[in-house]
């Protein structure tokens, strides 16, 4: 399963933060999965297939500092084991537009990956990273990651996701090593 980290609402959508979202939508659109809200439920889902393997694509309809909230009902609802979530979300640690594959981690002080390990106890699932570069001139991080990019950021950004889109289909193919060996070699 593979769920992004963002904020709901149009006054986040395109904002620095929501670069998980931007992948499970670029995903959604280019598999041509219909994404759905469960009744009273806290997330979208979609459900497709690519080969013979069954994809989940979900995205927490919580705020980003709570999206653990809904990774046990989405493993219960997808009947999936934790080791089959892959995680993604921005990282002010990479530069703009580069991606990287994680097996497991911390935190790294990015709230939506707090929330996750506070709710299921572990830091052991997959994440993917995309880069947004760090604020300057003296801008907060709160502001910066709930900005929207800079003219020159939005075309890395945009090749982030559909590296991004395209590091998932590997991941099923080929397995995480393999991609971790392709991305995080050349950012």
């Amino acid at each position: 399963m593979v769920l992004g980290l963002g904020n709901p609402g149009a006054m986040y959508q395109y904002t620095r933060h929501n670069a998980g979202f931007w992948v499970i939508d670029h995903l959604s659109h280019t598999l041509q999965v219909r994404m759905k809200k469960p009744t009273l439920k806290a997330y979208q889902i979609g459900k497709g297939l690519v080969g013979n393997q069954t994809l989940y694509l979900a995205k927490p309809l919580t705020y980003m500092n709570r999206s653990g909230e809904v990774v046990q009902p989405l493993l219960k609802y997808t009947n999936l084991p934790l080791s089959s979530l892959l995680v993604i979300c921005d990282t002010l640690d990479l530069p703009p537009g580069r991606i990287r594959l994680r097996k497991k981690g911390s935190s790294a002080g990015h709230n939506g990956l707090k929330s996750i390990i506070a709710a299921i106890g572990t830091g052991e699932f997959m994440r993917l990273y995309i880069g947004i570069g760090r604020p300057t001139d003296g801008m907060s991080v709160v502001d910066y990651v709930l900005g929207r990019p800079r003219s020159e950021e939005a075309p890395l950004l945009e090749e982030a996701v559909i590296r991004s889109g395209q590091a998932v289909l590997g991941i099923m193919e080929k397995g995480p090593e393999a991609v971790m060996n392709e991305i995080n070699r050349k950012g």
